[in-house]
Parts: structure tokens; sequence; C-alpha cells
């Protein structure tokens, strides 16, 4: 379920942010996407590979945020989680697992669990984030 996309630019919590999306399944990471960009941010993937992640992040690019599906390809994301917050960039994981998987490091990460409340999702990063960028 994406956002309205009428939002006004007001309205749009993630104006002018570039937002990361890390997730394997493929309607998912279209949902998550269409969501985002209703709510003013650029998407960077989204992207269903670790290796297709690190080079996104690794661009020069600004990112200012990303979205983390906790398993791609039962590989873990925590590499890249660890890449993200090396650069201060704010993040949340998306599982269907328990929190008992996130590893140790990154226990204080926002943590939602699927089936996503994309709405909630959106809420929860743009408060991550900070305020639209003009």
């Amino acid at each position: 379920m994406a956002l309205s996309p009428t939002l006004s630019r007001r309205h749009a919590p993630l104006s002018g942010r570039r937002i990361l999306v890390v997730e394997d399944e493929y309607f998912l990471a279209d949902d998550i996407s269409r969501a985002l960009r209703s709510a003013g941010a650029e998407i960077a993937g989204p992207v269903g590979e670790l290796d297709d992640a690190l080079p996104i992040i690794n661009d020069g690019g600004i990112l200012d945020g990303a979205v983390l599906d906790v398993n791609i390809r039962s590989e873990m994301v925590f590499p890249i989680a660890q890449e993200l917050r090396a650069r201060q960039v704010p993040f949340v994981f998306t599982t269907g697992y328990d929190r008992v998987s996130i590893a140790p490091q990154f226990q204080d990460v926002v943590l939602l669990e699927k089936p996503i409340d994309i709405a909630a999702m959106v809420r929860r990063l743009a408060g991550l984030i900070g305020k639209p960028k003009a």
C-alpha cells in the first residue's frame, strides 16, 4: 500500500532525501520504493543482492537513509548496515525473523516485521532522518 501520490511538498516527509532500498522480494521492493517516492524520496536501487548495494554506498552520492531486509538471498545484510553506520546514515531493518536474528551491534535499530506496515515504515524512517530538505 503506497502513500497518496498527491502529497504536497509540505506533507512529503522525505522530500529531497535519497533512500537506499535493499530487498530481495521484488514486489515488496516495488511497494517500498513507491511509498518512499510518494513521500518525496529519490530511490537508490532497489537492489536485491548485497554486492549491488555496496557500489551505491561507495559511489560518492549522498544517502540520507536506507531500508534493509535482514536476509538477502540467504546472506545477512549486516555488512551493508556497518557501512551505513560508519557513514552515519540512518536505516531501518525489515524482516520475517525475530529480533534474536539481529547482530548484537544493531539491537538499537528499528525493526519492522513482515508483513510490513508501509506507511508506518515511511514515518519511522522520516523520523530518523529529520526534517525534509528544502
